[in-house]
């Protein structure tokens, strides 16, 4: 049994990100595959220390601060992550987090180490010009780097960079079926006032400013059907303004729901809509869900990940970003062509389970673990 330590600044049971869910699929699709995963990460209420959560240990230390969400320990950190770093056959870090480049050069450890880089730096640039020499330092001490499609290998001037490029491999991101709920709970349903049997487009995710949601805003003025954007975040205030403004009655938030609501949202949608419009939106985890449940989906050209989760023609349409125009344009021939549906639907499905499901998941990185422990020097 591989004993694999993962390390990111937070992670269950403290609030739940894309990213920290992507670790969670990871984790419980290796431990599906004989391995024994643990958590190392930071929380601003880490007592007790040690918890447990879908059979996966987490060890905490205090968050003292987090400065454009990059979360700082104390001293206490360091020493609870060298105790961590002697329990693990494997580090795996989980890019970016700056002080997790911090923790490594001063612990130091001697572990087998890899990382899954879910992105660049793409906002804070001034910070990322004064971290790139630690972020070098980092990534050369990788047996491994995991880019989770082949675009954003291809398009990150980190890992495109010759020093870093022939320990490159990849790896989708994916989600093990069976950590949803088998139920949907349909009640969220009459909540939003949809009808049953109602078409309705669907986006789920956190309001942020890259998600592009001002754009599905404006297409929904063109779009015969009801548009449910589901989730909280700093852009919701701005977004409601904005479908007042137009006068819009087919926008619906239905603010934070739960898992079983998610479910039911995801199995009676027309279609699945991801209009992000800048690189921050790495791969999409929300689009592999949609694919899980055979929808087809709607997503921008960004280079990156979301155009190697949905593939244009084949699980959905892919149009530019920011423009209202093509949005509407893709959710309206999904409106008004069933049969279309249908088939985006099934390849959606079928493309899940070669890339995406938990087998392959737990398959892939598998491979990955045994092969850094074999080539350990």
């Amino acid at each position: 049994m591989t004993k694999i330590l993962h390390v990111y600044r937070t992670y269950f049971p403290d609030p739940q990100g894309g990213l920290q869910e992507a670790i969670r699929q990871i984790a419980l699709a290796s431990k599906a595959f004989g391995h024994e995963p643990r958590v190392f990460a930071l929380s601003p209420h880490p007592t007790p220390e040690h918890v447990e959560c879908d059979g996966i240990a987490v060890w905490r230390a205090r968050s003292w601060a987090a400065p454009a969400s990059c979360d700082l320990g104390g001293p206490k950190a360091f020493s609870a992550f060298a105790k961590a770093a002697r329990w693990a056959d494997v580090i795996h870090y989980h890019f970016p987090w700056p002080f997790a480049d911090v923790l490594e050069s001063v612990v130091s450890p001697t572990r087998a180490k890899v990382m899954t880089y879910h992105s660049d730096v793409v906002r804070q640039r001034a910070l990322g010009r004064v971290y790139a020499p630690l972020m070098q330092g980092m990534l050369g001490g990788m047996r491994a780097i995991v880019a989770t499609s082949p675009p954003y290998a291809q398009t990150s001037p980190v890992l495109a960079d010759t020093k870093h490029r022939n320990r490159v491999r990849v790896i989708p991101l994916g989600i093990d079926e069976s950590s949803y709920p088998q139920w949907g709970d349909d009640g969220v349903l009459q909540r939003l006032g949809l009808d049953q049997g109602e078409p309705f487009f669907l986006f789920i995710g956190v309001l942020r400013y890259y998600k592009g949601l001002h754009t599905l805003v404006q297409a929904a003025a063109s779009v015969n059907a009801k548009v449910v954007i589901a989730g909280t975040g700093p852009e919701h205030a701005a977004l409601q303004a904005q479908v007042c403004n137009f006068g819009l009655q087919n926008v619906v938030f239905a603010g934070q729901i739960s898992d079983a609501e998610k479910v039911a949202l995801l199995q009676r949608c027309r279609a699945f809509v991801l209009p992000s419009h800048l690189r921050s939106e790495a791969f999409g985890m929300v689009l592999v869900e949609a694919s899980m449940y055979g929808k087809p989906m709607v997503s921008c050209e960004i280079g990156t990940g979301t155009s190697f989760v949905n593939l244009e023609g084949e699980t959905g349409f892919v149009v530019p970003p920011e423009s209202p125009g093509a949005l509407a344009h893709a959710m309206n021939a999904l409106l008004d062509d069933g049969e279309l549906v249908e088939k985006f639907g099934r390849a959606a499905r079928r493309r899940y389970e070669a890339l995406f499901s938990g087998p392959a998941l737990g398959k892939a990185y598998t491979q990955l673990y045994q092969d850094v422990l074999k080539n350990r020097p």
